[in-house]
């Protein structure tokens, strides 16, 4: 009887300790909760799932499968990564993030996709859905299509870039098995989900991936947020021969949503002694779909303190190196074979490991000296853009004036009457539209004495400068509106 009783207390314990691991990992979470999910890219084995399979809005994850359906496209035959697309009216019309290229531009396959995996650009989505698809309903077929065949079975598009719409969902169960093809269908062309920075004229994006260039080993994948769903990301990363996927949907910022995918891959590549004590949970295709809605998170993403509604771009992801921690960060990605020393979230604080930018540029393809007059020349014409918009800006008030009034001229009449420096002139084209309003409502009332007020309220200068033949008051009722 005593010999057996450390039989039985090492099975009770087994026991507890599995049960107890099962109540971890499967325990239901609220529908707001994240959905967290970690597989072997290779066998497709669980790991851990947390809501893995609850619908969730997309975001620009969905470009993912923009992406496998253009590459399986050109894998077929049925065009190259040199084939010239063009940018269309719809396409140009996208909401940032975007190239924000004009109707008509040209640009290759190749670039197209650089720009939409690394700077997120939903209209280089259309572009390619347009040039591949023939139309955006064409490619949606596609992409729909491809879901179907994959076992994509909580997922639907319509779009091919995930900008807000309510039939535009997926689950991290999808996201996982999508990520899987892209590993094993498409494994000459899965360099387009790891670049780090593309460089575009004198504009160089890094990418939105947080973990590319600072997570060792992270070799992929992609971004996504809008408001109703939250911060999400699909991320590879491969140690001594083994790939996992994780994925995260719903996370509060970018940073958060790089530290959990990093705290699951770490988790993976760890040696956990006690992994045997853990239920298993099959493979991602054999997890059970669960019937409910997607959960609405834009009142907690863009309600609130939060103002102005959040973007792929979050000022939260961190952007760069901060002093203390950045060295020993650094010096961790030039020894990658060494065993991680580092927090994740110490290793996301890094800057990201040096990289030379890819160069991404309009129309055909180029090589050797064309391929650096091409850059140079979108440089020229991002500069030329850049001063056009500034120019328009600069003039709009005083365009907005010339409607209503000849400001102008005031100016002149002021600078006749009032010796010095012409400062009347480059006040007024200074202005916001409401004070060039005010101005102009002052030289209907007071014959070019607006001008002089909007110049002198300011400074409050001696009245010596006013025309004494000018009536006061009218002035002064139009100034106070330009000057306020």
């Amino acid at each position: 009887m005593h010999a057996l009783r450390p039989l039985l207390r090492k099975s009770l314990f087994n026991l507890f300790a599995a049960a107890l691991a099962s109540a971890v990992l499967l325990a239901p979470r609220t529908a707001s909760a994240e959905a967290l999910l970690l597989i072997e890219a290779d066998s497709g084995k669980v790991l851990q799932a947390e809501n893995a399979t609850i619908p969730w809005y997309p975001a620009s994850v969905t470009k993912i499968m923009t992406a496998y359906v253009t590459l399986k496209a050109v894998k077929d035959g049925r065009l190259t990564l040199d084939t010239l697309i063009t940018v269309s009216p719809t396409a140009a019309s996208q909401s940032p993030s975007k190239m924000g290229f004009r109707p008509g531009t040209q640009l290759t396959v190749d670039n197209a996709l650089k720009m939409m995996l690394v700077r997120s650009a939903n209209d280089m989505a259309v572009v390619l859905a347009e040039g591949v698809g023939g139309s955006i309903d064409g490619f949606l077929s596609m992409m729909n299509q491809s879901a179907q065949r994959l076992g994509m079975t909580q997922t639907n598009y319509v779009n091919p870039n995930g900008l807000p719409a309510d039939g535009q969902i997926t689950s991290a169960r999808d996201l996982a098995i999508l990520a899987r093809a892209i590993i094993r269908d498409l494994p000459e062309y899965e360099y387009f989900v790891h670049i780090p920075a593309i460089r575009y004229g004198r504009r160089v994006t890094q990418n939105f991936n947080k973990l590319i260039g600072r997570y060792p080993g992270a070799d992929g994948f992609k971004t996504g947020f809008i408001c109703a769903s939250g911060y999400n990301l699909v991320a590879s990363a491969t140690r001594d021969g083994k790939r996992l996927i994780a994925v995260v949907l719903g996370a509060s910022s970018g940073k958060a949503r790089a530290v959990k995918a990093a705290q699951l891959l770490e988790r993976g590549f760890a040696n956990n002694s006690l992994s045997w004590l853990r239920p298993s949970l099959g493979t991602v295709e054999n997890l059970t779909p669960v019937d409910a809605s997607p959960p609405n998170l834009r009142d907690e993403m863009c309600g609130g303190k939060r103002h102005k509604p959040a973007s792929d771009e979050d000022e939260d992801t961190i952007a760069g190196a901060t002093p203390g921690n950045s060295e020993p960060a650094l010096a961790f990605f030039t020894a990658p074979q060494l065993t991680p020393t580092l927090k994740p979230s110490e290793m996301l604080a890094a800057a990201p490991a040096p990289s030379e930018p890819v160069p991404v540029y309009t129309g055909p393809t180029r090589t050797g000296a064309a391929l650096i007059a091409a850059v140079a020349a979108d440089a020229e014409e991002q500069t030329r853009h850049r001063d056009k918009k500034s120019k328009v800006t600069l003039k709009k008030p005083d365009a907005s004036a010339e409607a209503k009034g000849d400001v102008k001229s005031e100016s002149k009449e002021a600078k006749e009457a009032k010796p010095g420096p012409n400062k009347p002139a480059k006040h007024a084209a200074a202005k916001p539209d409401a004070a060039a309003k005010g101005s102009e409502k002052a030289s209907q009332k007071g014959a070019g004495k607006g001008s002089d007020n909007a110049d002198a309220k300011p400074a409050r200068p001696k009245p010596v400068a006013k025309p004494a033949a000018k009536p006061a008051p009218k002035s002064t009722t139009g100034g106070a509106g330009a000057s306020d």
